[in-house]
C-alpha cells in the first residue's frame, strides 16, 4: 500500500489527506496543534465563507490577482460546485449570500471543521500531533520528515500544507517555507494580504471602535491618478486607521505602499447625491435655525464622528445653524461624500487573513502540485505563492490544491 505523509492540518491539508486516503493510501497527518483547522474556525467572523459560487473558472481566476493562471489545473479538477457538493454530502447544508459568498446554513464554522474531521476519520487517516522540522531526502526523492521530538515519519509522498504567516496563533508560523527551502525551493518574500490599514490621520484614534455601515469606499492610487478599488459595505475605525470587510478587500489591491501613495475615500451617504444632501441640510437649518452646529451634524453622523467632522470642516464650534456660511456647508457635504484617509502602511502580517508570497509557482507542476525540484514532494494551500480577494476564493484555493495534491500523491509511484 502506498503511503502519504501530509504536513499541516488546515483546509488544504485535510483535503489532501482525505482524498489520498480515499484512493487507498495509508495516510499520516502531521499537525502541531491538538485541534485541526483552527484558521477555518475564525474565517468569516466565525461563519466560514468556504467558497464563492462561481460557475465559470475565469470568474475565479479574475479574483486571484497573484498567480491566478497557476490555478487553472487545480480549479478545473475541483470547482466551487464540487466544494458545495462535497460539504453537503458531509451533511453541511449551505447557502449563497451577496457576492456569491457561500456559508453554512447554520452560520457556524465548527460545522465545516467537524465535517472535515469526519472525512479524514472515516477514510482512515492517522493523526499525529507533532511539528515537522526537516525533510528526509534520499537520492533526490523525499522519503518523509523528522519531527521536533526527533521521531521520523515516512511516506512514499510528502505533502506540505502548513499555511502561511497570518494568524500565527492558529499554527501558521512559516514552517512550510523552511521545509521548502530544504528542498531547494525559492520562497517569494512574504507580505500581508487582506489586512487592516494604518492611516496618517490622527482623528482615527478619537473614533476608534466606530463601525460605519452601508458606506462606499474607494482607493485612489495617487501616482497613477487612478481608482483601483471601489465597493460598498462596512468599515471599522481603529486606533491605528481602518479595518473591516471593505478595507481587507481593498488592501489586496495595494502593492508596494509608499508614503501618500494610496488615499482612501469613504462616502458616508452613498444613497444621497451632493444636491440631495444640500437640500437636506438647508431643510434641517430651516427647521431649527438656532440649533448648534454639533446638533445639526449629529443628524447626519454617529456621535463620535460629530466633533471630528466639525473640526475637519473648519467650523466654529459655537456657530448656529442659520449662521453657517455656504463654504462651510459645502465643506460638510464634501466630507460626507468623500471622507479622506491617507494610507501609511499595512498592519503586521500576524493580523492579516492571508499571506502573500511563498513557494514560487514556477517550481511547482500546476497539473499535479508536485515539486519540479524534488520527486514525491507536493504543496497545497497558502504555503504556495497564490492569493485572492475576499469572498471565499482563498479557501477554494486551499480546497482545490489540497484535492489535487492528495490525488496526485496517491497516484504517483503507483
Amino acid at each position: 500500500m502506498k503511503s502519504v505523509l501530509v504536513i499541516g492540518g488546515g483546509a488544504s491539508g485535510l483535503m489532501a489527506a482525505g482524498f489520498a486516503a480515499q484512493k487507498g493510501c495509508s495516510v499520516t497527518l502531521l499537525e502541531r496543534n491538538e485541534k485541526l483547522a483552527r484558521k477555518i474556525v475564525i474565517t468569516g467572523k466565525g461563519r466560514c465563507n468556504l467558497t464563492n459560487n462561481c460557475t465559470r473558472i475565469n470568474d475565479i481566476i479574475e479574483n486571484i490577482p497573484v498567480n491566478g493562471k497557476f490555478m487553472f489545473g487545480a480549479l478545473s479538477r475541483f470547482m466551487p460546485s464540487d466544494t458545495i457538493k462535497f460539504f453537503e454530502e458531509l451533511r453541511v447544508p449551505l447557502k449563497t449570500e451577496r457576492g456569491n459568498r457561500v456559508f453554512p446554513v447554520s452560520d457556524n464554522s465548527f460545522d465545516v471543521v467537524d465535517a472535515l474531521n469526519r472525512f479524514i476519520t472515516e477514510n482512515g487517516v492517522k493523526r499525529v500531533v507533532s511539528r515537522a522540522v526537516k525533510l528526509i531526502v534520499d537520492e533526490n526523492k523525499v522519503k518523509g520528515a523528522l519531527s521536533q521530538n526527533g521521531k521520523k515519519y515516512f511516506g512514499d509522498s510528502v505533502i506540505i500544507a502548513t499555511g502561511g504567516l497570518s494568524y500565527p496563533q492558529t499554527g501558521s508560523t512559516g514552517d512550510g517555507y523552511e521545509l521548502a527551502k530544504q528542498a531547494g525551493h525559492t520562497i517569494i518574500p512574504t507580505k500581508p494580504s487582506l489586512v487592516p490599514l494604518e492611516c496618517h490621520e490622527g482623528w482615527c484614534s478619537e473614533a476608534a471602535g466606530l463601525t460605519l455601515k452601508n458606506v462606499s469606499l474607494s482607493v485612489l492610487d495617487t501616482q497613477a491618478n487612478q481608482v483601483i478599488y471601489k465597493d460598498f459595505g462596512e468599515v471599522l475605525i481603529t486606533h491605528y486607521g481602518i479595518s473591516g470587510p471593505l478595507v481587507l478587500s481593498a488592501s489586496s489591491h495595494m502593492r508596494n505602499i509608499e508614503s501618500s501613495k494610496y488615499e482612501i475615500y469613504i462616502d458616508l451617504k452613498p444613497a444621497l447625491s451632493y444636491e440631495q444632501l444640500d437640500r437636506r441640510l438647508l431643510s434641517d437649518i430651516a427647521a431649527s435655525p438656532k440649533k448648534n452646529i454639533y446638533n445639526l451634524v449629529s443628524l447626519l453622523l454617529p456621535g463620535s464622528l460629530v466633533p471630528i467632522a466639525v473640526k475637519l470642516i473648519g467650523a466654529d464650534s459655537v456657530v448656529k445653524a442659520n449662521s453657517l456660511t455656504r463654504e462651510t456647508r459645502i465643506n460638510l457635504i464634501n466630507l460626507l461624500k468623500s471622507l479622506r484617509l491617507t494610507v501609511t502602511g499595512f498592519r503586521p502580517i500576524e493580523e492579516a487573513i492571508i499571506t502573500s508570497g511563498g513557494v514560487c509557482v514556477d517550481e511547482i507542476n500546476p497539473k499535479t502540485m508536485e515539486s519540479r525540484l524534488l520527486k514525491g514532494l507536493y504543496f497545497a494551500g497558502e504555503v504556495i505563492d497564490v492569493d485572492a480577494y475576499t469572498g471565499g476564493f482563498n479557501l477554494q484555493i486551499a480546497f482545490s490544491t489540497g484535492v489535487l495534491a492528495g490525488n496526485s500523491a496517491a497516484k504517483q509511484g503507483g
